[in-house]
């Protein structure tokens, strides 16, 4: 993905979120999932943000014939899921879930990848900010018509992901930094969500969560603090980057916060460990990262 965004790119404030609440063109999705026992249907119906729908992007915008959870969806799928959330093609699309950006990220990649982010906006620091900040919240289910959204298959860009081909390419070439983004325990192999565990080998160590202020609102840390942290295990605004997690999700996060630092090239295993660690003809490494 040899292109950049800035953050007016890809986020919006809650202050403007709030100033256009009531604006006839506006979608907002409220993306929140939990690997708890929480349903966030139900924590949706308890409240949201005024106007915005329950997005249940992991069912909507997956391949369910797919062997790899999370797998991404075909354009068909994608523009029958936004119609049917009242998305036209002049719909701005507001995304957001209580783990700053972590979930809508992934609708935004979904949408790159089909050349439609353009419609699409973060907010930054979510539901987990609008709720400090004491903005209006409600319980109403809003009444969604129907829209038509289209995806121009010209404009599609299948090399914002990558494949399982691709990432054994990287590990080659002596350029591309393959960088996992998981949890440490995930990263050693002392945490399993495969059939193996580990990671890939030669991969970099940069934790998702860095990229916010975890522990206060959630929003994205600075673009500075971004950069420190992604130059020091080498990579620079050139460097050609594969971001991968368990299901290319937390990747999606990352993917943005790099390209939002001025990263040219970044792509998405969309497969991820999903894949990667239930296919026992692909190598891995565990333990310590090695010393380069």
């Amino acid at each position: 993905m040899a292109q950049t965004w800035t953050r007016e790119d890809v986020f919006v404030s809650t202050d403007w979120l709030a100033e256009h609440l009531d604006d006839s063109n506006i979608r907002i999705l409220d993306c929140r999932y939990y690997f708890d026992n929480r349903d966030a249907a139900e924590e949706y119906r308890k409240a949201h943000i005024p106007g915005a729908v329950h997005f249940d992007w992991s069912h909507e915008l997956n391949d369910p014939e797919h062997s790899v959870a999370f797998a991404m969806a075909g354009p068909e799928k994608v523009e029958e899921t936004m119609s049917k959330a009242g998305i036209g093609n002049d719909t701005r699309i507001i995304v957001y879930d209580d783990e700053g950006g972590h979930f809508g990220s992934r609708v935004w990649l979904v949408l790159a990848r089909f050349g439609k982010e353009s419609q699409l906006r973060i907010l930054d620091g979510g539901w987990t900010k609008w709720v400090a900040e004491n903005r209006p919240t409600s319980s109403e289910v809003p009444d969604v018509k129907p829209a038509e959204f289209t995806i121009d298959r010209s404009a599609e860009r299948p090399e914002i992901v990558a494949t399982a081909d691709d990432v054994l390419a990287a590990m080659k070439d002596g350029k591309t930094k393959i960088l996992d983004v998981r949890r440490m325990s995930e990263f050693t192999g002392e945490e399993v969500r495969a059939a193996r565990g580990g990671r890939i080998p030669g991969a970099d160590y940069l934790f998702w969560q860095d990229n916010l202020d975890w522990n206060g609102d959630r929003s994205f840390v600075s673009e500075e603090k971004v950069k420190a942290q992604r130059e020091a295990v080498g990579i620079d605004d050139d460097t050609p980057v594969i971001t991968y997690c368990q299901g290319g999700v937390r990747a999606a996060h990352s993917a943005i916060a790099l390209l939002t630092s001025g990263v040219k090239n970044v792509r998405v295993y969309d497969g991820s460990w999903g894949e990667w660690g239930n296919r026992d003809d692909l190598p891995l490494e565990k333990g310590p990262a090695k010393k380069k």
